[in-house]
């Protein structure tokens, strides 16, 4: 399993909270760095999928249990601003 470097805790927050605070968050880390999301809304799979494709970000883990959903994201190549 990958070494997470930051762990963003989205539970009880509804979209598009948690991809706008993923988005933050992916600024200021390192091009591969692993980003661990938790969650609780599941339009999240929906949207962390959709973000890392549009993005060229590695969705290296998507899971959900009894309703909370856990995200690996690895951060790919810098974005343009």
């Amino acid at each position: 399993m990958s070494d997470v470097n930051q762990t963003l805790d989205a539970r009880g927050l509804f979209c598009p909270e948690p991809v706008m605070l993923l988005h933050n968050i992916i600024r200021d880390v390192a091009i591969g760095d692993v980003i661990e999301v938790l969650a609780t809304d599941p339009s999240t799979v929906r949207d962390f999928t959709r973000f890392c494709g549009f993005l060229g970000h590695e969705l290296v883990l998507s899971e959900e249990v009894e309703g909370d959903y856990r995200f690996l994201i690895r951060k790919g190549e810098d974005e343009e601003e």
